[in-house]
């Protein structure tokens, strides 16, 4: 028998998969229904994969991506796809080739894995595994809070510390420490920040199409990208933020990010649209002409910023005080105080070590029959459906070696 602990995306594909392969597996989740991550992530849409050619996927993968070359091939992106079209769950793509289900229901997904388990069979119990048993190097089962079990294998899939009311409580780190596996520190990833301008002004305002470019302490580009973003009472966040986040290291306070208001227009091209517009309101104060150019939530955060006397008539603003502004709107700049606390990231970074797990397997190099997939390992990817292919991709890849070996013997 294979035990899976965890029902989230890459131990229900884990369980799936070893099934199909003829093993019998049972899904230990200590939720009482599996699939509660996936019904929170997207927004509640569920980004499943990402429809870009599948070697693009290894360069959203900032962590450990030759490490997952097996695991993303053995089953892709196109797999993933094809396999919930077969499950009767339609999709869609959408900008950055996000793929959704048509009907933006993350409850469709959860619902699709389910049913796959039911119809081959697997045995999804509710409770908290406290302990993996082995014997001689090798596993001989798991024992939960109420229980023993005894299988030949068992696939940890327990998730990280991200969103901990899911379950992710950092179960799985605990228990591969206890089997003599090293845990790589563990952080938040794809995560808000918070930053010390003071930003509660500005806080429920979203801004799309806008840039995003983040610098070191000396100035060395780091990161740019290029979407929406969102601002909160403690800083910034959404996806060019989230993203971000990814590259700001272990010091995010050595960091400072720029947004370009503005990122299809040029400086000149910029500087000729606010002439414009002065003209256009030439006899109104600074601080009611700049309606065409921002959103009204921004336009008291700019003036401010910009130095420029709000009652001063447009028409008698110097073109230094101009170029002042086209600066505020090409490099608006927040200095980052922290990450938010881990329990708010998307993903956690860190995790099991890989080098102590075999890439073509995904089974531990320490114990022989425990397997490792998803959120667990360190391993972690941008936004855009990444993620959670990760886990599809790690747990199909666990669950198909997992039989293999168990039905060789």
């Amino acid at each position: 028998m294979i035990i899976v602990i965890g029902g989230g995306a890459a131990g229900m594909m884990a369980a799936i998969r070893a099934a199909q392969k003829g093993a019998s597996v049972t899904l230990i989740e200590r939720n009482n229904d599996v699939g509660k991550k996936i019904r929170i992530t997207g927004k509640g849409r569920c980004n499943v994969t990402n429809a870009c050619d599948t070697e693009e996927i290894f360069e959203n993968i900032p962590t450990n991506h030759r490490f997952l070359y097996s695991a993303i091939y053995s089953f892709t992106n196109y797999d993933v796809m094809s396999f919930f079209e077969e499950c009767g769950v339609p999709l869609k793509e959408e900008r950055g080739q996000r793929v959704f289900p048509q009907s933006d229901k993350a409850a469709d997904i959860v619902t699709a894995l389910r049913r796959k388990m039911q119809e081959l069979n697997v045995n999804v119990v509710n409770g908290r595994v406290t302990d993996i048993m082995v014997a001689d190097g090798k596993v001989e089962g798991v024992k939960t809070e109420k229980s023993t079990y005894f299988c030949e294998s068992v696939i940890v899939a327990t998730g990280g510390k991200s969103y901990p009311l899911t379950g992710s409580t950092g179960d799985g780190y605990s228990m591969a420490e206890k089997l003599g596996h090293s845990i790589k520190p563990i952080k938040p990833a794809l995560v808000p920040v918070e930053t010390k301008e003071n930003t509660k002004e500005l806080m429920g305002l979203s801004l799309k199409n806008i840039s995003v470019t983040i610098f070191d302490k000396n100035g060395k580009k780091k990161f740019s990208d290029f979407g929406e973003m969102l601002f909160t009472h403690f800083g910034l966040t959404g996806p060019v933020i989230l993203s971000s986040s990814s590259h700001m290291g272990e010091n995010p306070e050595d960091c400072r990010i720029e947004i370009d208001l503005k990122p299809a227009l040029d400086e000149q091209t910029l500087d000729k649209r606010i002439l414009r517009d002065f003209e256009k309101y030439q006899n109104r104060n600074f601080e009611n002409s700049l309606s065409d150019l921002l959103p009204n939530k921004m336009i008291e955060y700019i003036v401010s910023k910009s130095g420029i006397d709000r009652y001063k008539k447009v028409n008698s603003i110097t073109k230094e005080e101009r170029k002042t502004l086209l600066n505020l709107l090409k490099h608006l700049t927040f200095t980052v105080k922290s990450y938010r606390p881990v329990a708010e990231a998307i993903v956690t970074s860190g995790g099991i070590n890989v080098k102590e797990i075999n890439a073509s397997t995904m089974e531990s190099k320490l114990v022989d029959g425990l397997y490792f997939a998803g959120e667990v390992i360190d391993v972690d990817a941008y936004t855009g459906g990444f993620n959670l292919q990760i886990a599809f991709s790690t747990g199909y890849l666990a669950g198909e070696c997992a039989a293999e070996k168990e039905l060789s013997i």
